[in-house]
């Protein structure tokens, strides 16, 4: 119970876990209405779990007490009903008995073909911008036939369960014959639906046939540099940080990815985007044109590329930031090191963890291009402060996060601030994944900002504004819906029912469609922001709100030590960090890089005063020369720029692997080739 999510899952949950209880007693009392009422409640609350995804069903199977089982037990309870109201020797009995069992049945057949079809369609690896013409793919089946089939299934026993009951009250059996046919007749029409579904020439040709097509367009496009990816589908944004980088660069770019979850979360991009989940069918994939492979976490299933010695292997990373995990000795297996300035290469010196200086090459931070520097002056009337602190993580060192010690205090001061501020609140999309707690202060943190937002929409010094821009507002509205329905346009392509296979088969690179879609995505996150006031509160949440956009909306940010703050520098803006590990001032500068130009802030977060003041006195702000001192050290020189010095980078390892591969050829009296 301590795992349902909300109050109202707590409701249902509860309903379902008494409602059987009671459906019995009624049956064997027996009352007629009694068995309605509490049959009626536990379908609409089981319905109401399996629609909110609750951890409770997923439990429920595992005390034997699953989606079938639950619905065998409701139509048996039917059955000791009719028996205890007297119609054990009743025609009704019988044929109520028998249409029971032939609808149970039905369900075994309709459970294989649907995981028949559902394996048959799976193919072995899933792409992106890969011609598979050569696999002769057929459309999926609808989404209504495979979308929770089971659920969709059982539930036909509703006409049966109403059509007896409604007999029994009204002594008309063919009330019940009526219901318990509509069920079957229904039953049989979803397996008629899925039967054509289930022929060779609907399903996906076999497994080695796809590798074999894979094989060829490997052979054919002749990758050389590759980005490299494992991880849960909630890191995924590890890796879409790259793809805006991996694009630009020179030669033949292209994306592996190990996990299947993670490719619906990838963002839009035309670089070939290959996923193969089998680590036998990596290893027998011709990689042999790639010379550079870049890696941005450090996972064990690293392990099956790093194998290869004819390619390069780069850690690049997922930020910047004095985290133990940009000193991870993880990182000696690599041919090299890439970090965003001369701090990353100072760091593993530090740290002595067995990474050579001279394997660390300072390429910049290519995705921070787009983040706008500072005029030196707030952008709207009142200051607009980002409080992005990062997560837990995997201990329960105090200094992961501000949010558990200092974060309650941290919003409620700026809620409270003098002077009118405004509230960013954007946490890490890990927040509260290992830790209770953390998703409580979140929550708590939400809850706090939405009210202080809800004040500030009656509060009489923002009316006048409120008025003017109401016009502005509506526009941005409309402008968001019109751009939502272009971008699902856009990524559907007029179909909804599109299964991994489907969407490998069409998902063809399109420079013209990649192009709109990150052009909306851009008006998006403007009309974002002109739809609310300038002043108004605002918790931040998901990828489609961008991390960067927020910078650039922002006169100041609050947070913790990681890559965000080493990111944020690079706009020159003020900026806080929390020592939450209670380090003192003079230590917490000594071990952490990114905070040599903050305003450190303690638990208390009592010096936000002084970054407020930096804001909206640039007099006050005795800190910005130490920014741009940082900020060279840290994201490398202006010039050249981050994709330039990235790009060299590449082409200058992919060189050290051709000579290698050619030494190793010529040692081995073999013909030395591209």
């Amino acid at each position: 119970m301590a795992r349902v999510g909300s109050g109202s899952e707590l409701a249902a949950a509860l309903l379902v876990a008494l409602g059987f209880p009671c459906i019995m007693l009624a049956a064997i009392i027996p009352n007629l209405w009694f068995f309605a009422a509490a049959t009626a409640v536990t379908y609409l609350a089981d319905r109401y779990l399996h629609h909110c995804g609750s951890y409770l069903i997923n439990r429920l199977a595992a005390v034997r007490a699953g989606l079938s089982i639950r619905f065998l037990v409701r139509q048996l309870l039917l059955i000791l009903l009719l028996s205890r109201m007297g119609y054990g020797e009743e025609t009704l009995f019988y044929v109520t008995v028998a249409c029971l069992l032939a609808f149970y049945g039905l369900q075994a057949p309709q459970s294989a073909m649907v995981t028949l079809i559902r394996l048959r369609r799976k193919l072995p690896v899933v792409t992106r911008n890969i011609d598979l013409a050569s696999v002769r793919i057929a459309d999926a089946p609808p989404q209504g036939l495979m979308s929770r089939p089971a659920e969709k299934m059982l539930h036909l026993d509703v006409f049966s369960m109403v059509g007896v009951l409604v007999a029994v009250e009204t002594g008309k059996d063919a009330i019940a014959y009526i219901g318990l046919g509509l069920t079957l007749v229904l039953a049989v029409c979803y397996l008629a639906a899925l039967l054509p579904y289930v022929r060779p020439s609907r399903l996906v040709p076999p497994e080695t046939k796809v590798l074999n097509a894979v094989g060829d367009w490997l052979a054919e496009y002749r990758p050389t540099v590759m980005l490299y990816f494992s991880g849960s589908k909630d890191s995924a944004y590890q890796a879409n940080m790259w793809l805006e980088t991996m694009a630009q660069l020179g030669g033949r770019p292209m994306i592996l990815l190990r996990e299947r979850n993670i490719v619906p979360q990838l963002a839009t991009t035309s670089v070939p985007v290959l996923c193969v989940p089998g680590g036998v069918h990596l290893m027998n994939l011709d990689l042999s044109s790639v010379r550079v492979a870049l890696y941005a976490a450090n996972v064990g299933k690293n392990i099956h590329l790093l194998r290869v010695p004819t390619m390069k292997h780069v850690f690049i990373g997922h930020g910047d930031s004095d985290k133990i995990a940009s000193v991870n000795p993880y990182s000696k297996v690599y041919d090299e090191v890439w970090t965003a300035g001369r701090a990353g290469r100072d760091r593993y010196a530090l740290a002595d963890v067995g990474v050579r200086d001279e394997d660390i090459v300072e390429v910049g931070r290519p995705q921070l291009a787009t983040i706008q520097s500072w005029s030196g002056t707030q952008k709207n009337p009142i200051p607009t402060v980002l409080y992005a602190p990062t997560w837990e993580g995997w201990d329960d060192n105090p200094g992961n996060t501000s949010l558990l010690l200092a974060g309650e205090n941290i919003v409620r001061r700026l809620l409270e601030a003098e002077q009118p501020v405004r509230l960013l609140y954007k946490p890490h999309p890990f927040t509260g994944t290992r830790s209770d707690k953390a998703k409580a202060v979140h929550l708590r943190i939400t809850a706090m900002i939405e009210q202080a937002a809800a004040e500030r929409v009656t509060d009489p010094r923002w009316a006048e504004q409120s008025a003017a821009l109401r016009s502005e507002q509506a526009e941005a509205r409309a402008e968001l819906t019109r751009i939502e329905a272009r971008l699902a346009e856009l990524a559907g392509g007029g179909r909804t029912a599109r299964d991994e296979a489907e969407l490998s088969r069409d998902s063809l690179a399109d420079p013209a469609r990649e192009a709109e879609t990150a052009k909306l995505k851009d008006e998006w996150n403007a009309a974002s922001w002109r739809a609310q006031g300038w002043w108004e509160h605002r918790v931040i949440t998901g990828a489609q709100m961008r991390l960067y956009d927020c910078f650039n909306e922002s006169d100041a940010m609050v947070s913790d030590i990681s890559s965000v703050v080493s990111d944020f520098i690079a706009s020159g803006k003020p900026y806080a960090v929390t020592d939450s590990a209670e380090l003192g001032e003079d230590e917490f500068r000594r071990q952490n890089t990114a905070v040599r130009a903050a305003v450190i802030l303690s638990n208390s977060a009592a010096e936000l005063d002084e970054l407020l003041a930096a804001v909206a006195d640039p007099a006050a702000d005795v800190r910005a020369d130490a920014r741009r001192e940082l900020k060279q050290y840290l994201l490398g020189p202006d010039e050249p720029t981050s994709i330039v010095q990235f790009d060299t980078a590449v082409k200058a390892l992919a060189a050290k692997s051709d000579a290698r591969n050619a030494g190793v050829a010529q040692s081995l009296g073999e013909p030395v080739g591209g």
